[in-house]
């Protein structure tokens, strides 16, 4: 039985899905218990052979499979694609495919979104199996692709436990703040931020993410016309400040528009704070009943009212109960998912 897993977008580790395939890696460092018969296989970038021990086998993820597939060798039973825009081609007798997030549809326009249709159309036309990251990501696959019948599984995505990490406070940040994180793009909604904090002088806020875009210099030149004072993006963060930010927060906010998952609202979860974000996409099911959501359109005022009533009325018992269920969505639990689903695709029963 043998089985490889395209671990292959580890060439961009800091990036959501390089991370996502990083705790695979770390899976079967640390947790995987073979059965007989099995042989897992991870394709991985150079730098990553050998690095998640000597439980599995490894092959690199050459440019040359992309298109000439079979020089990988015999065929593997169950290949497992992690994400939807891996550009390897499964040489396998059954194929595995995650999906995502459809964002592309709403962030880009014209030609290049049905070319990513068409892209990922043919791979769910080869899929054995299609698993999406959450109901909203299940829906819109079935929305945007034509299924011929196929169903589409559902296995959330892991979170790692980064509220027991190391971390360190970032230089020049002033309590009591807000928090929230994300790559400044216009799916993240970030601006309607801007006169909510206008009616939030008690608090500062900082915005962690990636800034070297034309949105985030328009927020900025929005912060400077309103003349706003504590609204701050601050840029990348190294992981032992994103710990600090989230711990030493009043409260996290996320107006995004689009999200698969919804990692950071689940992430501040961690650390027993209070999340308000938007009644959007994945956010509504991933947030669930632990969160409070801000009003379609993202009224100044209602907005500053909810922030002030969630960090002075959410119980100690409700954030405890956010923290337990943070801690459901765990990366053995996802993998584990996926390995009852290759065996049962490689006929194999299970049993040690």
């Amino acid at each position: 039985m043998r089985i490889l897993i395209d671990l292959s977008i580890l060439k961009n580790v800091h990036c959501g899905l390089g991370q996502v395939a990083l705790n695979y890696g770390y899976f079967f460092r640390d947790s995987y218990q073979p059965i007989a018969g099995e042989e897992i296989t991870l394709m991985v970038p150079k730098q990553f052979m050998g690095a998640f021990g000597d439980k599995v086998k490894y092959v690199r993820s050459w440019k040359i499979f992309r298109v000439l597939p079979w020089l990988i060798g015999a065929k593997y039973d169950v290949w497992h694609a992690i994400h939807q825009l891996s550009r390897y081609t499964p040489h396998a007798c059954h194929y595995v495919l995650t999906i995502h997030d459809f964002n592309f549809v709403y962030e880009k326009e014209g030609r290049k979104v049905q070319e990513y249709l068409h892209k990922i159309q043919r791979k769910v036309n080869r899929a054995d199996r299609i698993v999406a990251i959450s109901q909203f990501a299940k829906a819109e696959t079935e929305r945007f692709m034509e299924m011929k019948g196929k169903a589409v599984e559902v296995i959330y995505n892991g979170i790692e436990r980064i509220d027991l990490a190391r971390e360190q406070a970032p230089a020049s940040v002033r309590a009591p703040f807000l928090f929230s994180i994300g790559e400044i793009k216009e799916k993240k909604n970030f601006h309607v931020l801007v006169d909510i904090m206008l009616r939030l002088p008690q608090y500062q806020l900082y915005i962690a993410g990636n800034k070297d875009t034309g949105y985030a210099q328009r927020i900025e030149q929005l912060i400077r016309e309103k003349n706003v004072t504590n609204m701050h993006l601050i840029g990348k963060v190294s992981a032992e400040e994103k710990v600090w930010l989230y711990r030493n927060c009043e409260a996290f906010v996320f107006p995004s528009l689009f999200e698969g998952f919804g990692l950071p609202v689940v992430e501040a979860m961690l650390f027993r704070k209070p999340v308000i974000c938007s009644h959007e996409t994945s956010l509504v099911e991933i947030g669930s009943t632990h969160v409070s959501f801000f009003e379609k359109g993202y009224p100044a005022e209602a907005s500053a009212k909810l922030i002030r009533k969630a960090i002075t009325d959410t119980t100690p018992k409700q954030l405890e109960e956010a923290f337990a269920y943070a801690t459901s969505f765990s990366w053995q639990a996802h993998v584990e998912a996926y390995l009852r689903l290759y065996r049962s695709l490689a006929g194999h029963d299970g049993r040690r």
